[in-house]
């Protein structure tokens, strides 16, 4: 279950600049050892970064993921995933081409990272709690 936060704690986190939200979803997903990307009825939703490079965008909290949704992907929805399973999937990602795209905002400002490069961040973080 993911933590609670409310209107006015959304607008503020999606206000800071991208590198600040990199850093806020780093640790919110090492806390809680969750994240959400957004699935259709044809798997997870991918993206295009500016320099063309495939990505997967993916969220500390559902309600920041289904503010995305609303203005770019209507049928999509939230959908959650152990941070265990992520960092195992990381490396298949990484295989197929794929960046992460993490934490885009409705108005499309996110950080686009290597695969492996978010692993060893959030691996590193997830050290500091143990």
């Amino acid at each position: 279950m993911s933590y609670t936060i409310n209107q006015q704690q959304i607008d503020s986190v999606l206000t800071l600049p991208a590198a600040e939200r990199y850093g806020h979803f780093i640790r919110r997903v090492a806390d809680w050892q969750e994240l959400w990307g957004l699935k259709t009825d044809g798997g997870w939703v991918a993206l295009c970064s500016d320099d063309g490079s495939k990505c997967l965008p993916f969220w500390p909290h559902p309600e920041y993921a289904k503010l995305f949704a609303a203005s770019e992907w209507g049928d999509a929805a939230p959908e959650r995933m152990e941070l265990s399973r992520f960092i195992d999937w990381l490396s298949q990602i990484s295989q197929d081409g794929y960046r992460i795209a993490v934490f885009p905002t409705p108005a499309g400002k996110g950080v686009v990272v290597a695969p492996l490069e978010l692993r060893s961040h959030l691996t590193a973080e997830t050290e500091q709690y143990e």
